[in-house]
């Protein structure tokens, strides 16, 4: 067996969100005709890859994501907490002025602290789990490679954590688009580095998302 490992976070595909709601662990948000092509493109990407256990996020955004990797693999999908959203003061909600929460000063105090954050779970938690989720991955998957299909914080932070750099960021930096892959490379249990893309895809046509 090859003392390589290599767990793989994937962000879920586009959600069908045009009133720019931040819906968090909101159950009801969905792919949009650009999500599923994001979708089969992680397929394509993972189709030949060692690939042998797959994890999800129980929301449906990321169970959609996972759905064509399962089929394409042969594997079953095994969802798991840990890779799900961090909650978020603002779920539910448009943030920003105008229209948004913050016209109501009521929510300003949770924006006092950035550093934990004040708005939502604290990023020392969110590390926590994606490293506890990691090791899971990397046990059920030894010697080849695993897929965990998760949301845009959970898997810059662990990226953060894994490079030993300090978990509060401007999350306009955020290197984690849709549909990306973040893999991370084990020699036995040290990790040997860190890789990111975004697998190709077509973009959606009007005739596509009539379909």
């Amino acid at each position: 067996m090859s003392d390589t490992t290599i767990v793989h976070l994937l962000r879920h595909g586009e959600v069908e969100n045009p009133n720019g709601i931040i819906y968090g662990r909101l159950p009801g948000y969905h792919l949009s005709a650009n999500g599923r092509h994001m979708a089969e493109a992680a397929a394509d990407y993972f189709a030949e890859r060692p690939v042998v256990a797959l994890f999800s996020s129980p929301l449906e955004r990321a169970l959609e994501t996972a759905r064509p990797v399962a089929e394409r693999l042969g594997l079953p999908v095994v969802t798991d907490d840990r890779l799900i959203e961090s909650w978020n003061h603002f779920e539910g909600l448009k943030f920003g002025v105008g229209d948004g929460s913050l016209r109501h000063l009521g929510h300003w105090p949770h924006l006092a602290n950035p550093f934990r954050p004040s708005w939502g779970e604290p990023y020392c938690d969110v590390a926590a789990r994606m490293r506890s989720m990691m090791q899971t991955a990397r046990e059920a998957a030894a010697g080849r490679e695993a897929v965990c299909v998760t949301h845009q914080l959970p898997i810059w932070i662990a990226r953060r954590a894994a490079e030993s750099r300090r978990l509060w960021h401007n999350p306009a930096l955020r290197e984690a688009a849709l549909g990306s892959v973040t893999s991370f490379t084990y020699s036995g249990d040290r990790l040997a580095g860190v890789s990111y893309t975004v697998p190709a895809r077509r973009p959606v046509t009007q005739g596509d998302a009539a379909q």
